[in-house]
This record gives structure tokens, sequence and C-alpha cells, in this order.
């Protein structure tokens, strides 16, 4: 009976937390889809569900967007693969010869804790620990810095992907929002947020550039917005703000394209059209058309409500972004018109040269014409060196 009784206790504790656990779950799902938060006075979740005929979207729809984004990555892939990589090599798109950093357990310890560009004390340090002159040490460290730098090939196969979903993207968006079928408004809107997940999900394998955080920011702002917006059936402005963005993107993806061919007429022409549609479309009509609506003219039918300050303040970020990015397209064409021709993107990093003024570095045996090197300095390699060039007058140095 003891035990009976143990087991029946123990059963009633499960089944109790069990319900906790329900109830607890159900209170915070039904304070986070407060009415009051989310939607405008007087109108309920009930009032967007389907009813005589006409069909709402649902926020459960986003969950499909996950299992969506997965399958964009291994379509993207097999793309770049089958797609990009032919393309590259018929196009004539060639990487550059790179010469591999020689193993050095010390260099690479610094390179990989302390960082990839060692200030000149610190290089002079690491030349005296490993033996080496100060121009093979600093030569060790733009070839290991260059090993991680993405080839050319896989930049064309990256651009190449994005120019042709953008592109797609933005004719069926046209497409869709002119002949607005509901089913098909609903399935190109998921497809948009399944795309900005897969970007997300591929950010470590996808090229490093220098607004890595402004990209990742857009990202998840990009995704909180679209996911918001179909919830509240805001569709209509949502898709225009889609559109604004994919208008100019499959341009600078092209532009990109034909830069890495070295077609730079057409590259430059690109560009070109690319810098005036996205200053119109991104800092005309974005705030003068979506920002103005959301801001003001909806408060006039619906008012103000927390929802209402949480979508204007995302939109406000876009265009923070927005601003961001014209300065640095701004400096770029700036550089057109001062030398003739488009230069690299601000954003990328640049191949260095294996020596700093272009030659390549000599691979010197630690020991120079029989004579040890003195100690307590790096061994220089000759007048060339930066402490060596400062000697090549005969002068000493003041003390």
């Amino acid at each position: 009976m003891g035990e009976t009784a143990l087991v029946q206790t123990m059963m009633r504790l499960d089944q109790e937390e069990v319900w906790l656990s329900e109830k607890m779950w159900s209170s915070l799902n039904d304070w986070l889809w407060d009415e009051r938060f989310w939607l405008p006075p007087n109108i309920s979740w009930a009032q967007l569900e389907d009813r005589d005929g006409l069909v709402f979207p649902h926020p459960q729809d986003t969950l499909m967007a996950v299992p969506l984004a997965l399958a964009l990555v291994v379509v993207r892939f097999t793309f770049e693969r089958f797609v990009g990589l032919p393309l590259s090599r018929w196009l004539g798109v060639r990487n550059q010869i790179r010469r591999p950093a020689k193993p050095n357990a010390t260099l690479e310890k610094h390179f990989l804790m302390k960082g990839r560009k060692p200030t000149e004390p610190q290089m002079n340090l690491l030349a005296m620990q490993c033996g080496l002159t100060l121009r093979q040490t600093q030569c060790w460290f733009r070839r290991r810095r260059n090993q991680d730098r993405p080839c050319l090939t896989k930049k064309f196969c990256e651009a190449s992907w994005r120019f042709a979903f953008y592109l797609c993207s933005f004719i069926s968006g046209t497409v869709v929002l002119y002949h607005p079928l509901k089913p098909g408004l609903y399935h190109w809107y998921l497809l948009e947020l399944s795309f900005y997940i897969s970007l997300l999900m591929t950010l470590p394998f996808d090229t490093k550039r220098k607004d890595f955080t402004e990209q990742v920011i857009h990202h998840f702002v990009t995704i909180i917005l679209i996911s918001f917006s179909y919830s509240l059936n805001l569709l209509r402005i949502g898709s225009l703000v889609l559109l604004l963005h994919d208008s100019s993107d499959y341009l600078l993806e092209a532009s990109k394209l034909f830069n890495y061919t070295h077609w730079r007429r057409l590259c430059d022409t690109l560009f070109i059209i690319f810098s005036l549609v996205f200053f119109y479309t991104r800092l005309v009509l974005f705030p003068t058309r979506i920002l103005y609506t959301t801001y003001f003219e909806s408060t006039v039918n619906l008012g103000t409500f927390f929802g209402y300050y949480f979508l204007n303040t995302l939109l406000m970020i876009l265009q923070l972004l927005h601003v961001f990015w014209s300065c640095l397209i701004l400096r770029m064409i700036y550089s057109f018109i001062k030398k003739g021709q488009m230069e690299k993107d601000v954003r990328s990093d640049v191949e260095e040269l294996d020596s700093s003024d272009g030659e390549a570095a000599e691979e010197c045996p630690q020991m120079k014409n029989g004579a040890a090197q003195r100690p307590g300095a790096a061994p220089t390699d000759g007048p060339r060196s930066r402490a060596a060039g400062r000697m090549a007058n005969g002068h000493t140095p003041a003390t």
C-alpha cells in the first residue's frame, strides 16, 4: 500500500507540474500577443481570422520560413557550385596566386589571439623570438592575412546568387503587387522572409566586409519587420518597402559581377545607375512615402499604440542604415569623378602584396654573411627595411 501511495503521489506531482508549465506558457503567450500591444484600439485578433471567404495571413505562417530558409541555403550552394562557378570560369575570372605563410607556431598564436596586424614594437619582438628578419615577419603576416581573404571566384559566386534572387524577387514582387492575388502575395512575402533568414544562416561562410555589423543589424531588423507586418496584415506597406530595396540591390550585384570579370566600363555604368536608383528609392521615396505614411497618415485613422512605435522605430533604423550606405557610395562616386574609373568597394578588404614596396619578399637565412645578428635587436633585411633605412646615410641615431 505504501509503495502504491508513493507512486500515485509522484504521478499527481508530475501532472501538477505539467499543468503549471502549460499555465505559465499560456499566460506568457497571452501577454506576448496582447491586443493592446500590437493592434490599434477597437481591433482584435478575431477580426483577422478567416471568414466569409476572406483569407488573412496568420502569425503561425511565419514558422514555415525556417525550413524554407534551410532549403534556400541548399539551393544557394547548389547554384554557386553548378551555375556560378562554371559561369565565372567562362567569363575568365581568375584567382590571384597566393604564396602561403610558412608554419610558425609563435606567429600563428599572435595572429589568432592578439591581432592580425601587430604594431611595429610587437613585430620587432616577434622577429627576435622567431629568429627572423623584420622583413620576413612582416611578409609572414601579410601572407597570413591573405590566406583568410576570399578568392575572386568565391566573391563572384556569392554575387551571382544574390543577383539571381534579387532580380527574380523584384520581378515577381512587382507582378503580385499590381495583380494582387492574395495567395501569391503571401507566398512571395514568406519567401522574402526566408531569404533574409538564410542570409543570417550563411553569414559565417560569406565574404566578410567592413560593414559586417551594419549588415547583421539590417538582416535582423528586416526579419522582424517582415514577420510583424505579415502578422498584422500590413502586406501592402511591407511589400512596398521590400520592392524599394530589391529595385537597387540587383543592380549592385550586377555591377560586382562585371567588376570581378574586369569589364570596367559596364561595371562603372551599372554602378552609376545603381547609385541613382539607391538615392532616389532610399533617400527620397522611403522617407517621403513610407515613413510619412507610417508616422503621420496612419495616426489619423488608427491612432497611436505600442505596435505603432515598434514599427516606426524599426523603419527609422533602416533609414539610418540607408544614410550610412549612401555615404559609402558617395565616397566611391567622388573617387570615380576624381580618377576617371570606379575604385574598389570601400567595404572590401584589399589583397596585400608580399612586400610593402611591391617586390617579392626575399627568403633570407637567419645568419647574414656568416655573421650572427646583434643580440637585442630584430635582424633586418638590408637598407630597404625601415630600421636600416634610417642608417643608410651612415649617420648614427641621436641618443
